[in-house]
């Protein structure tokens, strides 16, 4: 994040009022809390179960979208929500009755997807006409302040234990806190946070593709068949008329 400041700095608007700079640090907690509920759900759920968990914001997000910006969803849309859904049970590898627990499991899975959509809803409507670098800078602070709160940076007074866990972390900054909020300030409000959800839902078949072509775990055909719905869902999400 520190690096990311570097940057981010030379893309700071000339003249910002403390209101609005806290404004973007607090649409950022969301972020930080989606990844605590996460894996706060992994402590009890499967990972194929607690993904499909946090993969309801794809519907959550219409109901922002409904609730906030008055915009009801059409047929279309609920179709490709419907698809979505039906492809995230498949390509998470899904086994029924195994590794549920309830409802602590549940709790923080559910908690999870609300998180996520509140990430996607900021993206849309918090500092509109500031660079997008500047924005996701000061999302990445907030949410880093709720994350260093639940999980105190202990590892930064010992020094070895900090260089051992420095090129994971820079991965993970880079690709979990830099990166997703940079790309939602720049996309998310030129298309809403319902469309934004939809096409977020592709997450889980890169997910999917990674593990197999990179890690080499197996996966299944009906994965590979979950993989292809969602793609199905989100062409259909976002198909002209």
């Amino acid at each position: 994040m520190a690096l990311f400041w570097l940057v981010a700095w030379k893309w700071r608007p000339e003249t910002i009022s403390l209101k609005k700079m806290a404004v973007l640090i607090f649409s950022g907690l969301p972020m930080g809390l989606t990844s605590i509920f996460y894996y706060r759900a992994l402590e009890t759920l499967d990972a194929s179960l607690a993904i499909i968990f946090l993969f309801q914001f794809v519907w959550i997000g219409t109901i922002f979208d409904v609730l906030f910006f008055k915009k009801i969803p059409g047929c279309r849309k609920a179709v490709s929500i419907l698809i979505l859904l039906a492809g995230s049970v498949l390509a998470s590898g899904l086994e029924i009755g195994r590794g549920l627990s309830f409802p602590v499991g549940v709790f923080w899975g559910a908690l999870s997807a609300v998180s996520y959509s509140l990430v996607i809803l900021a993206s849309g409507v918090v500092g509109l006409g500031i660079s997008p670098v500047f924005k996701s800078a000061m999302m990445s602070v907030g949410a880093a302040a709720v994350i260093f709160f639940y999980l105190p940076p202990l590892f930064l007074t010992d020094a070895d234990l900090f260089l051992s866990v420095m090129p994971y972390g820079i991965l993970l900054g880079l690709f979990g806190i830099v990166v997703p909020p940079f790309l939602f300030s720049v996309g998310i409000p030129k298309i809403g946070p319902g469309l934004g959800s939809i096409l977020t839902a592709s997450e889980l078949p890169t997910a999917l593709l990674m593990s197999f072509f990179v890690l080499h775990e197996p996966v299944g055909v009906y994965q590979w068949i979950g993989a292809a719905l969602i793609f199905v869902g989100i062409v259909v999400g976002n198909v002209e008329k």
